[in-house]
């Protein structure tokens, strides 16, 4: 099948190309480099690590800084310029800005390494500039890789835009595609989050250098661009699946290319909102503040349930007009002998489990029990990792074969989501459990001298297990992801993956139950894990206290 992301790619010029190559090797660094601290940061909180505590610290300060920023925005930059070429002309528009905004990213990834690696005091992800008042260097360079960072996603994005909209204003496009209205809302709000980080982090660096004040109000410009990064992603990873099923099957959304626009077009409306509840642990915040903030926390995942619910609909459709039965016949008719269908499908199942456990903490009256826990880590990796990092290696198992490689062992890879996905739940439902229990997550050894529960312990060992696991999985994927990106060419071997040709409409159109089926499941979910989140801590004999953000 030839599908126009996967043609497009592999007409590009050379020097497009290898800016692609550049972009997405960086990415997968950072991967690897977030995937080593991580399994040793788990094995730390294990106890099976004897870490100082300033060295524990350190490799969670580094783990946090490869994944979230570095790995998820190399990896977006990668991705927005490739979907905009597939859109555009051909080519990447503005290529020496495009150069030069990664360039600026791989500055920001160096001084942020470096930093943390060096600083006698690690600052953790957030670069909290209290926690370092009397080493302004360390500080300064830290902030300043950030800086850096959105200085160059800014860049990027900018070029991204000129790629997608050079053929409207040449006049050989009548309007954007959906994919092409995506990218263009997607470049912009990686534009809102490059200010954002600039303006958390620029008065750090004049702070350091003797040209400013002393940040004292960091946290709120801190949590305005976690907002930004937490959903950014999300968004992106939506927008992956649209194009990776029609890639890999020629589906495209039965409810038309207008409303899916309408869908996108949804997170500039409902993520700015709803930041408010980022602020729930601080000790100042209104009644009516944090009120409001959980209300509107409520509409947060409306765009991407709903996108959800196009792509599920649309292939269940498809699939039933050709023949599928049952309730579940239409899912064995997916490519899943291709690892980007393996690794999206694995993705669906960690971001129902995600959203499940989100919608817990950001009940106001739950969050101040529970922000502080090891509930959060516990639900999150079902994005970060489960979610968005499974979805950005389909999307690389299905590009950069285009891109001059051949997919390194496509029979191994696409095993590798269960596992990770296997070892995801053992580390996450520990992590929860422990999160209801009460185990803090800024603490390395929970044993308190023998003090603390021997639950804790146990919890924690899962954490372990899990995190190894998962760690392992996405180790290897990531790896097969290298070796397709550095190794050559072999016509004979270029498609080792199948896909189908479900293009066009279908003939007849048939009833769809399985997005709304599994929309209606995660809410019931939601609603009995809170519940449950409210039964158990109004029994325990505890305060909660503002004490931060996330």
């Amino acid at each position: 099948m030839t599908h126009s992301l996967t043609a497009r790619l592999a007409l590009l010029p050379a020097t497009d190309k290898r800016l692609l190559k550049a972009v997405f090797g960086a990415a997968l660094l950072a991967l690897g480099l977030g995937i080593l601290f991580g399994a040793l940061t788990a094995l730390a909180r294990a106890g099976w690590l004897d870490a100082y505590p300033e060295t524990a610290y350190r490799l969670l300060t580094l783990h946090g800084v490869s994944i979230f920023f570095y790995w998820l925005y190399f990896a977006q930059a990668g991705l927005l310029l490739a979907f905009a070429s597939a859109q555009g002309s051909g080519r990447i528009s503005w290529g020496p800005a495009a150069w030069a905004g990664f360039a600026l990213m791989t500055a920001g990834f160096l001084f942020s390494e470096a930093a943390s690696l060096t600083g006698a005091i690690p600052l953790l992800y957030d670069g909290s500039p209290e926690l370092a008042r009397e080493e302004p260097g360390n500080v300064a360079a830290f902030a300043l890789g950030y800086d850096l960072l959105g200085l160059g996603l800014m860049v990027v994005a900018a070029s991204a835009v000129a790629t997608v909209l050079g053929p409207r204003w040449k006049g050989e496009q009548p309007a954007l595609t959906a994919v092409g209205f995506a990218v263009f809302a997607w470049a912009g709000f990686l534009m809102v989050s490059g200010i954002a980080a600039i303006h958390a982090f620029l008065p750090p660096v004049l702070w350091a250098l003797g040209l400013g004040a002393f940040p004292a109000d960091h946290g709120t410009g801190w949590h305005i661009l976690f907002h930004n990064l937490h959903y950014l992603p999300l968004m992106a990873t939506v927008l992956v699946w649209y194009v990776l099923v029609e890639a890999l099957t020629g589906v495209k959304s039965v409810f038309g290319a207008r409303f899916s626009k309408i869908v996108f077009s949804a997170y500039l409306v409902f993520v700015p909102p709803t930041s408010l509840y980022h602020m729930f642990l601080e000790p100042d915040l209104p009644e009516t503040v944090r009120v409001a903030g959980s209300l509107l926390s409520l509409f947060v995942s409306v765009p991407t349930l709903t996108a959800f619910l196009i792509i599920v609909s649309s292939l269940e459709i498809n699939a039933r007009a050709r023949g599928a039965n049952g309730l579940f016949g239409w899912l064995k008719q997916l490519p899943w002998q291709h690892p980007a269908m393996a690794a999206m499908g694995m993705a669906v199942v960690n971001l129902g489990l995600g959203i499940v456990f989100a919608f817990v903490l950001i009940q106001e009256k739950l969050a101040p029990l529970l922000s502080d826990t090891f509930f959060v880590p516990g639900y999150f990796h079902f994005f970060t990792v489960g979610t968005v990092s499974l979805t950005f290696l389909a999307a690389f198992a299905v590009i950069l074969p285009e891109l001059g490689g051949r997919l390194w062992r496509p029979d191994m890879l696409k095993k590798l989501p269960v596992l990770a996905t296997l070892g995801l739940l053992i580390f996450g439902a520990s992590g929860i459990a422990a999160g209801y229990a009460g185990v803090p997550r800024r603490v390395f050894d929970v044993s308190y001298g023998g003090e603390a529960p021997t639950l804790w312990q146990g919890l924690m060992a899962g954490v372990g297990i899990g995190g190894s696991i998962m760690a392992l999985a996405l180790a290897v994927f990531a790896f097969g992801m290298a070796v397709t990106l550095l190794r050559g060419s072999r016509k004979e071997e270029k498609a080792a993956a199948s896909f189908l040709d479900w293009s066009g409409r279908p003939k007849a159109l048939t009833a769809a139950w399985m997005g709304p089926a599994s929309v209606g499941a995660i809410v019931a979910a939601m609603y009995g894990f809170t519940a449950f989140a409210f039964e158990l801590l109004q029994r325990l004999p505890i305060a909660a206290i503002g004490g931060g953000g996330h």
